[in-house]
């Protein structure tokens, strides 16, 4: 069956439906990950958005059990090559069946080279993935172009709190969004983790004694998040150690008096070098974000810049000045991607006066 992807600069994009065949409409955003890419459709920081994997050929392991959380979030999925008859020792399925069962729509044969140029020239945008050859792009667009990711925190946050016990430090995580890895990565430094859904009062949090807190990544816009923001600040303006990656990075950052600002086409992948400004070491990291934190006009009575993105330039972490706080916009937790600064999980532990 055909497939088409509508962008709202009306460029259209003819390929093969797989999936789903409901129409959509979303955010499209690409991701430059060779390997990952049920990581990748598992991460809740892609709810709202539609992904397309630059890489050529997905699915060539299947589906393993390597998922960041219960189920795929994206609203869509746009890849040049979907490989049928995927071959792999741990693999239990095919991503074709896996997106029918989740309800997500997608499309193949679609040159995902020329169509991440356009992203990068022109910016993130709208688009729709549809499978009516009788589409009317006069209509199409000004709904593509009303289109918002709104407050999608709400839409992955866990419902209820869950822990994972450990004998050592325990941490306090909000779920804005989390990767399993994130929980997981602390629980093998035998930290207990609890995991708190995202309005979760800074009260309760700090009722429950945890020797550090970890602010989780997630999607949307940071500041759709007024009262998780008000929250956080109170959780800052307590003794106890936090550590934040992504989102939760920004909200940090926010609830500060900094500010955040969407980017053209964002950070998503896995080969993205950040300099640690301490060091000046370097490190390759794993990336899923679309806002950034403006360091121009940052109070450095608060926070200083910690991490620097070595291509653009921008903000990949802070240092909260006189606070036992540190946060960064990239996943130390990696799946997918590196695991050159998972050092950061001990540099929390380490906060928190270690487990020893």
């Amino acid at each position: 069956m055909k497939a088409f992807l509508i962008l709202e600069d009306g460029t259209v994009f003819e390929g093969t439906s797989i999936g789903s065949t409901k129409e959509i409409i979303s955010e499209i955003v690409f991701n430059t990950s060779m390997t990952g890419y049920l990581e990748v459709l598992t991460d809740p920081s892609y709810a709202g958005q539609a992904v397309v994997m630059t890489y050529p050929l997905i699915g060539n392991y299947g589906i393993t059990p390597d998922m960041e959380s219960t189920k795929p979030w994206p609203d869509g999925y746009i890849v040049r090559e979907l490989s049928r008859m995927p071959s792999n020792f741990r693999c239990e399925g095919t991503i074709q069946d896996f997106l029918k069962k989740h309800d997500i729509p997608g499309i193949a044969g679609v040159d995902t080279r020329a169509l991440t140029k356009i992203l990068r020239e022109k910016g993130t945008m709208n688009g729709m993935i549809t499978t009516n050859e009788n589409y009317n792009i006069d209509e199409i667009i000004p709904r593509l172009r009303e289109y918002t990711t709104g407050n999608v925190v709400d839409k992955v946050t866990c419902e209820t709190p869950s822990t994972l016990s450990g004998k050592g430090k325990k941490v306090a995580l909000m779920d804005f969004g989390a990767k399993k890895n994130i929980a997981r990565s602390l629980n093998e430094r035998g930290c207990e983790v609890t995991i708190y859904p995202a309005h979760t009062s800074a009260e309760e949090i700090l009722a429950s004694k945890p020797d550090g807190i970890m602010l989780s990544n997630g999607p949307g816009d940071p500041k759709e998040c007024t009262e998780i923001i008000k929250e956080i600040k109170k959780l800052y303006d307590s003794e106890v150690p936090i550590f934040a990656i992504c989102l939760g990075h920004q909200l940090m950052a926010l609830a500060n008096g900094a500010d955040t600002h969407k980017m053209k086409y964002g950070h998503r992948g896995g080969n993205h070098p950040v300099k640690d400004l301490e060091t000046g070491r370097v490190y390759i990291s794993s990336q899923n974000h679309g806002y950034v934190v403006d360091t121009d006009n940052l109070d450095p009575k608060v926070a200083v810049p910690a991490f620097v993105n070595v291509n653009d330039g921008t903000n990949e972490g802070l240092k909260y000045t006189g606070k036992n706080i540190f946060t960064v916009q990239f996943h130390p937790e990696a799946c997918p991607g590196p695991q050159d600064s998972g050092y950061l999980f001990d540099r929390f532990i380490n906060m928190m006066g270690g487990n020893q």
